[in-house]
């Protein structure tokens, strides 16, 4: 557990970067700060590590006072991730990845065995261990930098927008690794971003700061969705909230239709509308029968309505195909059934 109680950073100058901070980032959870530049939130992400002290309040590590804990000593125990990876460029990528290990005394065989490990685990090629920074591409990089934030097993992790540098398609791998990990992991991470998907998407809980390092709220990011705190709150979340709430609701009790599949190789008259998905042996889809028109899949039961409704946009039939986790499929989302369901999260 992190605890913010009251903290405040001002500068000599007067300028205040963080104003009177009370929030809990809980153990085993994604805590994550997000807000318009200026609004305090690398500051207040360095203040748990003192890379920046507090100038009032208190942060609480596990209960200890952070300014009671020698500032080496405290920062080997949390990991820290930053934008562009901010690998050494003169040391291979193992030596990277073993770099607290060796700080900590750890022996070179032992540092190098729990690199190769991490570098698995981030779901990197080991054939890379043994290139330099330059010769990997930035998603790579930042993989790397994970894997160096948890070499030394800590039990925090701080990550200060370490996505924003990368292509959209690699951030959102770098999304889902990072999910998939902390699933595994169970870490207590406090996570930067300037981008409210991101943040809607990895934090268990959100805080939303305004400029001047308030916190304008703190909240589960449905709740945050549904129930924005003021105007400041409402306008960050942007015009689309609604569309992003969609990503709360289950499609567990989405309505499907089952008689709009045929398998492959059978003749079989049209639907009412024409559109009728072919599915391979395997139970696997195809495509629309006779028609030569893009289709898209959800997983039933696991992804959001967003993720259906954006199935269904991918096809001019507008209907979506589900599909279970093995990939087969178990019905058609139609246009019917996606306006009903959507109808019922307005009211919900």
């Amino acid at each position: 557990m992190i605890t913010f109680d009251a903290v405040t950073k001002r500068y000599p100058d007067g300028f205040v970067a963080v104003d009177n901070l009370s929030m809990e980032a809980e153990t085993g959870r994604i805590t994550v700060l997000v807000g318009p530049s200026g609004c305090g939130k690398t500051t207040t992400l360095r203040m748990i590590n003192r890379m920046i002290d507090a100038s009032e309040g208190r942060i609480l590590l596990d209960g200890a006072d952070v300014k009671e804990i020698d500032p080496p000593t405290l920062r080997r125990g949390i990991g820290y991730v930053i934008q562009q990876a901010g690998l050494f460029p003169h040391r291979k990528i193992v030596d990277n990845v073993a770099t607290v290990p060796y700080l900590l005394g750890w022996d070179k065989k032992k540092a190098r065995d729990r690199a190769m490990e991490l570098l698995d685990r981030v779901g990197l090629d080991p054939k890379l261990a043994q290139r330099y920074p330059f010769q990997l591409s930035g998603g790579q990089q930042q993989r790397v930098g994970v894997a160096r934030a948890l070499a030394a097993d800590p039990p925090v992790l701080l990550m200060d927008e370490p996505f924003s540098a990368v292509d959209p398609i690699v951030r959102t791998s770098l999304q889902e690794e990072l999910l998939r990990l902390q699933s595994e992991l169970n870490k207590t991470i406090v996570f930067v971003t300037h981008d409210i998907d991101e943040a809607i998407k990895l934090g268990d809980r959100v805080a939303v700061l305004r400029v001047g390092g308030k916190l304008a709220q703190f909240a589960a990011p449905k709740t945050l969705l549904s129930e924005p705190a003021d105007d400041f709150v409402r306008e960050f979340l942007g015009k689309d909230r609604g569309i992003r709430r969609l990503s709360f609701v289950s499609t567990e009790h989405l309505r499907l239709r089952t008689d709009l599949t045929v398998s492959s190789g059978t003749a079989a008259a049209g639907s009412s509308d024409g559109w009728l998905m072919v599915v391979s042996e395997d139970g696997r889809p195809v495509g629309w029968q006779g028609r030569d028109e893009p289709f898209g899949t959800y997983v039933h039961g696991k992804d959001s309505l967003r993720a259906a409704l954006d199935a269904a946009l991918l096809s001019p039939s507008g209907q979506a195909v589900a599909v279970d986790p093995a990939g087969k499929v178990v019905g058609i989302a139609t246009r019917e059934a996606l306006d009903a369901a959507l109808a019922e999260a307005a009211d919900g």
